[in-house]
């Protein structure tokens, strides 16, 4: 029983259960980004490039075949429009953890505690004290 409730006693620590909340969050967003990258930005891209379907766009290495046996071979394709939405992808998930990282950093710094005004210079002290004498 000793393994079972250190295990529990693990699974429920509030890291645990944060990390849990926070990789399936991600990973939603990540969805979420994937359609953005596909379905907004890309076609736009898509369009200003020509009407280009972005995402199938690769080179060809070599075409696909039929073998003596009569199976295909299929095409070598580098695919380098997949590759640069995926690249898309990064930057834009990237950035919105920046954002988020920076807005948390703001909440957690302290307030800076209000510096003690500077000693004024010594010829303002000797002018004060000049006029505190003449007034008496």
């Amino acid at each position: 029983m000793g393994m079972i409730s250190e295990f529990r006693e693990f699974a429920m620590r509030g890291n645990v259960i944060d990390l849990a909340v926070g990789v399936v969050i991600g990973a939603a967003f990540g969805k979420i980004v994937t359609s953005l990258v596909e379905n907004v930005i890309m076609p736009p891209v898509g369009m200003l490039l020509g009407g280009v379907d972005f995402a199938d766009m690769g080179w060809t290495l070599r075409e696909a075949t039929v073998n003596a046996a009569g199976e295909e071979v299929p095409a070598v394709v580098l695919g380098y429009g997949a590759f640069v939405n995926t690249v898309i992808q990064f930057v834009i998930i990237a950035f919105a953890i920046f954002l988020l990282v920076r807005t948390i950093n703001r909440f957690h710094r302290k307030p800076a505690e209000p510096e003690a005004p500077a000693a004024p210079p010594e010829d303002v002290v000797l002018l004060r004290e000049i006029r505190d004498l003449l007034r008496r």
